[in-house]
């Protein structure tokens, strides 16, 4: 597939020796895809390397993509136009805020024009913003909600053979690996990458939202996408549902509505380790991780492997909800 170099890589792979001696066990170990370098980095750097490079290999004069007002796709789709000659055009859900802030204020900087949505937070409006750029002469590159098809989720597929690299060279083994699973394509990317390049770990992706009325069940969802990429890459393994791992159980509070969970998370690695999360997904996924960890669903003597997808930026929005307590 063509492929349009954005970030740095490979991100970091370290242990967190802090929070491991916090919980007395199990080993836990964290992945920076935080640090992938567009635009404060993120999970979709890896996804659009490819997405952007399909665009440029298209001739297309123009992106569009769509989210919440703070997405960090958004952000990071804005900024890899931006750094490929390419128009961005993004489909925000919501309405125009007074004043601008986190990701909404980077995605001003990159100079992406910005069509708000109403109620849609998944580009649902997509097509209708498409027509209306042809119509204009132009040549648009349509990006899935949260880059997830079987073009971005090779991203992942290649992020799996760097962390089996950075295994060997460390001598480590990893026995679960925890992540954030929103729109499919980095889990997609992940089961494959497994398959393809002998990752063995146990993978174990966190649930960020709930699903909407007429969607198809997500773990449907990340099996189909997952076999649509085995076949690209002539792979002969089929996955089932059986192959997904998704916690639901952590979704205490609507997609981007922050509460204890998300707070305690985001305080404790920030105070153990000097890293930020983000509140609405990487905050959420952690404090999975930490219940888990409490709830004894890991031996001592196990690794533990969390996957932190960036979001950094969409903190300062948050900034009232991280420092108040639900009553």
């Amino acid at each position: 597939m063509p492929r349009k170099k954005l970030g740095f890589f490979p991100t970091p792979l370290q242990k967190l020796e802090n929070l491991t001696r916090h919980f007395g066990g199990p080993k836990i170990y964290i992945k920076r895809d935080d640090m992938t370098g567009l635009a404060f980095g993120g999970n979709k750097t890896r996804k659009l390397e490819f997405l952007i490079g399909e665009a440029l290999a298209q001739n297309c004069d123009c992106v569009i993509t769509g989210g919440a007002e703070q997405s960090n796709h958004c952000r990071q789709t804005s900024a890899a136009a931006a750094m490929s000659g390419l128009e961005c055009h993004l489909a925000l859900r919501g309405e125009e805020p007074e004043s601008y802030s986190g990701n909404l204020l980077l995605d001003k900087l990159f100079n992406a024009k910005v069509h708000w949505s109403l109620q849609y937070r998944k580009g649902e409006n997509i097509p209708m913003i498409a027509e209306e750029i042809k119509s204009a002469g132009r040549k648009p590159y349509v990006i899935p909600y949260g880059g997830s098809n079987k073009v971005g989720a090779m991203g992942y597929v290649e992020a799996v053979n760097e962390i089996t690299k950075q295994l060997n060279e460390q001598n480590l083994k990893i026995d679960h690996t925890v992540f954030a699973s929103s729109s499919g394509g980095t889990h997609a990317g992940l089961i494959v990458g497994k398959s393809l390049y002998g990752f063995h770990s146990k993978l174990i992706g966190v649930k960020i939202d709930k699903g909407e009325a007429g969607e198809k069940p997500y773990n449907e969802h990340i099996t189909e996408l997952s076999n649509e990429l085995a076949s690209v890459l002539e792979l002969k393994e089929f996955f089932s549902v059986n192959d997904v791992i998704l916690r639901d159980d952590f979704i205490e509070n609507d997609y981007g509505v922050v509460g204890d969970l998300e707070r305690n998370a985001v305080k404790l690695l920030a105070e153990k380790e000097g890293i930020l999360l983000d509140p609405v997904y990487t905050g959420r996924v952690f404090g999975g991780l930490i219940r888990m960890i409490e709830n004894k669903e890991f031996s001592n003597n196990e690794s533990i492997l969390f996957w932190h997808t960036g979001g950094g930026p969409a903190i300062f929005s948050y900034a009232s909800d991280l420092m108040k307590r639900d009553k």
